[in-house]
């Protein structure tokens, strides 16, 4: 009978097929070395579908293998799944990388871009090294990928570095086993790799890494704004304690008052602008190097008006730590390198033509980006992790979710915060963020995006299910009905919001009470909601039963710019409005002509948006000029209610058949202003009321249908003094609450939940 032993030293032939993020992450070289180390035969190779290994050795030094295979993983390899197979011995004399194989369709996640690693940055810095102060350093820890691949599987022919070829040194590194470099697909030196180069405003060109970096330096140092070619496009960059350089870039960006992103040199330099609590200073240094919004500790004129946050972020690139080694600021400015509402510039030409009136000077890398990829956004949450605001560079295109679904969909998301999702063989991958399409440049780049993802996993139209938004007048909407695709379907905008965060969780039969709150969504009946209330599951769909109270929006669009003038449809009939054009409220002129045409009848639509309610309320606590980005009012609003010492008293928003009714909150709103009670304390009531009225609602509505667990998904969820209270209510009552964690709350959220509600339409989702 044979021993433990002899069990163990049976020659066995195994294959094992890696899905995940494993290709452009040193998974092969890391398979090589396993396979070494565990004196194992065969060959790796990347396949469309992951990676496939085949091995021949004893059956025990296989299992260790497979298990080490896993367990022992690079840090930027995700491992879904290892399926492991018998196959006949072939008797192989080594281990080999072989090369990829690429006939059938690819379903293999493609890695996000990486941050420089520790290792690279030493050798960045150390003199003795050959890619001293070499720009474009990198290694299978770190560097480009997503933002550099045009093809899969994953190999350097198939990367925008295709056109340069390994010099001898490069070249041995690639194939050494021994090596950081060993079949890192980018790899490139001074000698055989792209350099950069600085290009004044005034026509000098001043070539090489270190004299194009110290020339952008002596710029910057001298209140210049510098447009700097990053991973996935452009920067305009300035010194941040400048105000003059400041002012200069939001002058020329066309950039009144949205916050502008930093840039800061290191973690010191982070605690001098925010306060780096545990969870910010783990994001700051999280591989998708994103922008954290963390509490202000300075003022930093023109960086961030009026808001008590500031977004920072720690240098992901090489040529950002060049940057500050060479003298930079410490804090720099650093925003997508695009005038408001366009597409940010990726292409060199293209950035020379927008930037050129922006941008004091280009530190251009001749590298091509093969597509635009922005930055990512969080906040810190100490929930069930960080909020993501703006999915892109470092996390996308990752998987969202994964639904039992064979059949491609092809989700195209909203018109604001625009993302698509794609689901390819169950995999649901979403775009990185592509921003608002509301001119012809931005609907230039999502019809861009749409065909680079289809591409990538050699789809055509024909082969995909679309999903768009059922507003018809959304350019996704239009765009997404007129392709020649194997099928469209229609999806409500605040379904899709709360199927994003019940697609995240794979609950395709939790009963959930779902809560979707924003600014605009096409309804079922034509008008505009935003304040909803749903109840069901994704088997079982999602059906309305409660919402805001309806109001009347006068003027479309315009509404949505001018606050005071939406507000005219929230407080028609109230008790006190009459004095609204008077102290101390003061409303605009365009507030007596939306109550002119609500009185006639024209260009008015219904809604029930709490967004518009938020507006509303700024509105009448002072608020009464333009918006001139998404949320600012609601987000003023929030600044003025984190002043109060303590809420005011007695503020309500019933819940009465099926409806919450503003109208007693606005008219005590009215009443203390008149009254001359603090707008700081009238506003943190108001947050409450609300906050205080929809948990009433929802807990109503749970408890009616035997109902565990309520879902918080849309744009208005990212008020923290909202959030914060209603999942404290509803966690106090018992249910269980689930918010949006891998995708964004607001509108950038909205394909993924479009692909799921099409995945059950088609009887597929689970």
């Amino acid at each position: 009978m044979p021993s433990v032993t002899d069990a163990i030293d049976i020659i066995v032939a195994r294959t094992l097929l890696v899905r995940g993020v494993v290709q452009g992450v040193g998974f092969r070289p890391h398979a090589h070395r396993l396979a070494i180390a565990h004196r194992l035969t065969g060959w790796v190779r990347n396949l469309p579908s992951g990676v496939e290994i085949r091995i021949e050795g004893a059956a025990g030094a296989c299992d260790a293998f497979a298990a080490a295979l896993q367990s022992a993983a690079p840090p930027a390899a995700v491992v879904d799944q290892v399926d492991v197979h018998d196959a006949p011995i072939e008797g192989h004399a080594g281990f080999l990388i072989r090369e990829s194989q690429a006939e059938s369709a690819p379903v293999a996640r493609i890695s996000p871009d990486l941050p420089v690693c520790d290792a690279c940055v030493r050798e960045l810095r150390d003199p003795a090294n050959r890619r001293y102060g070499y720009a474009c350093i990198n290694c299978t820890d770190c560097g480009p990928r997503y933002s550099i691949t045009t093809g899969l599987p994953y190999d350097r022919s198939r990367t925008t570095m295709a056109d340069w070829p390994l010099c001898p040194d490069c070249g041995a590194e690639y194939h050494d086993p021994g090596s950081r470099r060993f079949h890192a697909e980018p790899v490139a030196c001074p000698a055989c790799g792209p350099v950069h180069r600085f290009e004044s405003d005034d026509g000098i060109v001043i070539s090489g890494d270190a004299a194009a970096v110290t020339a952008a330096v002596a710029c910057l140092g001298t209140g210049g704004v510098v447009a700097v070619k990053g991973v996935g496009g452009y920067h305009l960059m300035c010194d941040a304690h400048h105000p003059g350089a400041v002012a200069a870039l939001r002058e020329r960006k066309y950039r009144k008052d949205k916050p502008f992103a930093l840039l800061v040199r290191d973690m010191a330099a982070a605690e001098s602008v925010i306060s780096v609590g545990a969870d910010a200073h783990a994001l700051l240094n999280h591989p998708a190097r994103p922008i954290v919004l963390a509490t202000a500790r300075t003022m930093l004129p023109g960086v961030a008006p009026g808001i008590d946050e500031l977004g920072v972020m720690l240098p992901s690139t090489p040529l950002q730590v060049l940057l500050f080694d060479a003298g930079a600021p410490a804090v720099m400015v650093c925003t997508s390198g695009n005038r408001s509402s366009e597409p940010i510039a990726y292409r060199d030409e293209d950035a020379r033509a927008r930037l050129g009136g922006i941008a004091d000077g280009f530190l251009i890398g001749e590298r091509p980006i093969a597509r635009r990829v922005e930055d990512s956004v969080v906040r810190p949450d100490g929930h069930d992790g960080p909020m993501i605001l703006r999915r892109s560079r470092g996390l996308a295109p990752g998987i969202v979710a994964t639904f039992p679904c064979s059949i491609p969909i092809l989700a195209l998301g909203a018109d604001l915060k625009n993302t698509v999702t794609l689901v390819v063989d169950g995999q649901a991958f979403m775009s990185p963020h592509l921003g608002d399409l509301d001119d012809a440049g931005s609907l230039d780049a999502f019809r861009e995006a749409v065909g680079d993802l289809l591409a990538i996993y050699r789809l055509s139209i024909s082969e995909v299910t679309i999903a768009v938004d059922s507003h018809p007048g959304y350019r996704t909407h239009r765009f997404g009905m007129g392709l020649a695709a194997a099928g469209h379907h229609r999806v409500q905008h605040h379904r899709a919001h709360v199927a994003s965060v019940l697609a995240e969780r794979g609950a395709w039969d939790t009963p959930v009470v779902g809560v979707s709150f924003d600014g605009t969504g096409y309804g079922d009946d034509g008008t505009i909601w935003g304040g909803e209330f749903l109840l069901g599951s994704l088997r079982d769909g999602l059906s309305r039963v409660a919402h805001l109270r309806s109001a009347v929006l006068a003027g479309g669009d315009a509404a949505v710019r001018l606050p005071a003038q939406g507000a005219a449809g929230f407080v028609r009939g109230l008790a006190g409005a009459e004095v609204l054009l008077d102290p101390p409220f003061e409303l605009p002129a365009r507030f007596r002509q939306a109550q002119q045409l609500i009185e006639r009848g024209v260009r008015t639509t219904a809604t029930t948006s709490v967004g518009r309610l938020f507006d509303t309320a700024a509105a009448l606590l002072g608020y009464t000029g333009e918006v001139t980005y998404e949320g600012q009012a609601g987000i003023w609003l929030e600044q003025l209610a984190m002043g109060a010492d303590r809420p005011r008293e007695g503020y309500e928003l019933p819940f009465v058949d099926g409806e919450l009714d503003y109208r007693p909150l606005l008219e005590r709103i009215i009443a203390d202003r008149l009254a001359g009670v603090s707008t700081a304390e009238i506003a943190r009531a108001f947050h409450d009321a609300v906050a205080r009225g929809a948990s009433t609602a929802a807990v109503m509505l749970a408890g009616k249908h035997g109902i565990g667990t309520v879902v918080l998904s849309g744009g208005v969820f990212q008020n923290r003094l909202l959030l914060g209270a209603m999942r404290a209510t509803l966690a106090a009552a018992g249910l269980d609450v689930w918010c949006n964690r891998v995708v964004p709350p607001n509108d950038g959220g909205i394909s993924l939940g479009q692909a799921a509600i099409v995945a059950e339409m088609l009887g597929v989702g689970g």
